[in-house]
């Protein structure tokens, strides 16, 4: 007695933990895991902000790596729109758009605002519009709509020093990917020993409309794009 302190449950931690645990006790998980290299995405990264234009006495935008990654997702969504799919108990809904949810941590909780149409944005408003949304997300001044109906979401606590992680699906999703930390590793390259900034991700998949061949195929395509970033830009 006394060694601690009772904290009630409020609405949104009710929430999470109803639909979390309806999630792992309704929905097949299985997971894939691909590591990227980094080094290529870093760069122009760096480039990129380094050329931003100023606006009002500062810089118009200044890209993250998880603005990049939330535009890689969703250009390999429309590389594989079969991974862009979620379950109905009658049909399989196979989504026009890349609606990206995007894990974001406040008090008491987590919330995904979602970046609609994500392939169609460039890297700067994706940064902007992310910023935005988080920041409000920890005010809690969200509209509903604008974090319902996302079709694929992100999670990346990369920033803790996260190497890897497996999460649970946001339902009536069938995907969600989760980013761990960029670091330094050693690879092979052309037979021989190098160092690269490697980020590993594990995808879960829905096994009841995803299955194991399109996950890999996802991230393979997600994959290319991360280590070959200019396709961003296009």
């Amino acid at each position: 007695a006394g060694s601690y302190e009772e904290i009630p449950h409020d609405g949104m931690r009710k929430t999470i933990a109803r639909r979390l645990l309806e999630a792992k006790q309704t929905v097949p998980h299985f997971y894939v895991t691909v590591d990227c290299e980094l080094d290529a995405l870093l760069k122009l990264r760096g480039e990129l902000n380094a050329a931003a234009p100023e606006k009002d006495g500062k810089p118009a935008y200044k890209l993250s790596v998880n603005d990049m990654v939330i535009k890689a997702l969703a250009l390999a969504l429309r590389a594989v729109p079969d991974a862009n799919v979620s379950w109905t108990d009658s049909a399989m809904l196979k989504h026009k758009h890349a609606d990206v949810g995007v894990a974001v941590s406040i008090p008491g909780g987590l919330i995904t605002p979602i970046i609609r149409d994500a392939c169609h944005k460039t890297l700067s408003e994706i940064s902007n519009e992310m910023k935005d949304m988080a920041g409000r997300a920890k005010a809690r001044k969200l509209k509903p709509e604008e974090y319902t109906g996302g079709s694929f979401s992100v999670s990346n606590p990369g920033m803790f020093g996260i190497k890897d992680f497996s999460a649970i699906i946001n339902p009536p999703q069938a995907c969600i990917l989760a980013v761990g930390a960029g670091e330094q590793r050693p690879v092979v390259k052309n037979g021989a020993l190098a160092v690269a900034t490697v980020m590993s991700c594990t995808l879960s998949c829905d096994h009841r409309v995803v299955d194991g061949a399109v996950g890999a195929e996802f991230l393979a395509a997600f994959k290319k794009i991360v280590e070959d970033p200019l396709a961003m830009l296009l």
